[in-house]
């Protein structure tokens, strides 16, 4: 497919999509064109009065739903309320390099509430979907590593930047690692993942930061794309008929901005040891596991 929009999303009549951190930004605008496009859209936030604001701005079947991504125990009374089919999940929370924090169960905040927090939550739901998982990534993956002797900066110097390159690096050896493992089992679901190139959304909170981070974000608003352009990814990673383990992102400027396309990340994305461990690990961490025999669909 040569060029995207909305107008290429087919009819989502009777489907039902849940898409975290849809409040505002990438994920509001995902959420409200797959509810004029008739799905049943479950908008899972963290602030209940700020879903239930973002839903009175759409049109269709829209429900809010609470889920903190950076507490474990939120993550799972969230799962524990769906046992009907979802037929699609987006992982699209997430936040930028705040200064350092952790969640509710002790994990660097960034790595905790973008990777730690999604690989629960679609592990927990797994047995319920039948279609597709989606995780919203970033060019941010460049410069991450996976630091498995200190995957949540209790040892060395917390570096914010490094931080959140590894917790985007995460989301895609994820989505790959799953990907494997649904096809390992049969199962018919299909993992996907996006990055919406540099938008114009409150993912990087200017309060209270230093003089540094208000320039590189007014610079960064040089070259960024309306959220609406930078949801187009996301959306075809949910909607279009892509094979599993695809990687989405805008085709223009080094991945900047412009139309969807599909593109390959950084060879250490790719690493299937990596991802293997780094499952591994995540499970150990969160104490959740791959459903092996819910997972075949």
């Amino acid at each position: 497919m040569s060029t995207f929009s909305c107008a290429n999303i087919p009819s989502m009549t009777n489907r039902t999509v849940v898409v975290t951190g849809a409040n505002s930004g990438i994920g509001l605008v995902t959420a409200r064109v797959l509810a004029e496009r008739g799905a049943r859209v479950i908008l899972a936030v963290r602030t209940p009065e700020k879903g239930r604001a973002a839903a009175a701005t759409m049109s269709g079947n829209v429900e809010v739903c609470q889920l903190d991504l950076a507490d474990l125990s939120s993550v799972r009374a969230f799962a524990e309320r769906f046992t009907d089919p979802i037929d699609v999940l987006i992982n699209n929370a997430g936040l930028s390099i705040p200064p350092l924090a952790r969640t509710a169960d002790g994990f660097e905040l960034q790595f905790g509430t973008n990777h730690l927090g999604h690989f629960a939550l679609t592990n927990l739901l797994l047995p319920q979907i039948t279609g597709r998982v989606v995780t919203v990534a970033s060019l941010a993956h460049l410069i991450g590593s996976i630091d498995f002797a200190d995957l949540n900066w209790q040892h060395k110097a917390y570096k914010a930047y490094p931080a959140y390159g590894q917790s985007k690096l995460a989301n895609l050896v994820f989505t790959m690692e799953l990907q494997r493992r649904l096809e390992e089992v049969g199962s018919s679901v299909v993992a996907t993942s996006s990055h919406p190139g540099i938008s114009a959304t409150n993912l990087m909170h200017a309060e209270g930061r230093g003089v540094r981070f208000q320039l590189e974000k007014a610079s960064m608003a040089l070259v960024a794309q309306t959220p609406a352009a930078g949801a187009l990814p996301t959306l075809f990673a949910a909607t279009a008929d892509v094979p599993g383990n695809t990687y989405v992102g805008p085709g223009r400027l080094w991945g900047l901005r412009g139309a969807p396309k599909i593109i390959r990340p950084a060879r250490r994305a790719r690493d299937a040891a990596v991802a293997r461990r780094l499952w591994n690990e995540s499970e150990q961490l969160t104490g959740v596991t791959f459903p092996v025999s819910a997972a075949i669909s």
